[in-house]
C-alpha cells in the first residue's frame, strides 16, 4: 500500500497494482471547516490528472476536487453522498471519495510522500 499527497491537500491510498483510492486529507477539512455537501464523478469516466473531478461544499467555501493522477473512476462513496460529515469525521478512512483504475503509475510516484506532505502542509 503506498500513499501519497497532493499540494491540493488530497490523499491517494494505492491498492493493489492498478487500483487506487482518493480523498481529502486532515489538514483539507480542518480548513474547509464542516462539509455540507460532496459532488462525485460519475463510475465509468476517464480523467486526466489535474481535471476536475467533484466538488466539496462547507460552511467555509466550495473548492474542486481534481484528479491527482489520472484513470478510470471504478467506484464512488455512496455513504459519503449520503452523509458528507464523513468527510469531517474520518477523511482518511470513511470519508474517503473515489475509487480508480491507474492509467499511470509514474503519475503516483511523483506525488509527495507523508514528511514531505507534513512539512508542506505546515508552511501552506
Amino acid at each position: 500500500m503506498t500513499l501519497r499527497y497532493t499540494r491540493d491537500h488530497q490523499w491517494v491510498r494505492q491498492d493493489g497494482q492498478d487500483l487506487a483510492t482518493v480523498g481529502i486529507t486532515e489538514h483539507a477539512q480542518d480548513v474547509l471547516g464542516e462539509v455540507v455537501s460532496v459532488e462525485l464523478p460519475p463510475v465509468g469516466k476517464h480523467l486526466d490528472q489535474g481535471e476536475i473531478a467533484g466538488s466539496v461544499e462547507s460552511i467555509k467555501a466550495a473548492v474542486d476536487v481534481s484528479m491527482p493522477i489520472a484513470g478510470e473512476i471504478v467506484e464512488v462513496n455512496e455513504a459519503l453522498l449520503a452523509k458528507s460529515e464523513l468527510a469531517n469525521r474520518s477523511p482518511m478512512e470513511a470519508g474517503w471519495f473515489f475509487k480508480l483504475r491507474i492509467a499511470n503509475p509514474g503519475q503516483l510516484a511523483a506525488l509527495l510522500d507523508e514528511p514531505a506532505y507534513r512539512q508542506f502542509s505546515a508552511e501552506n
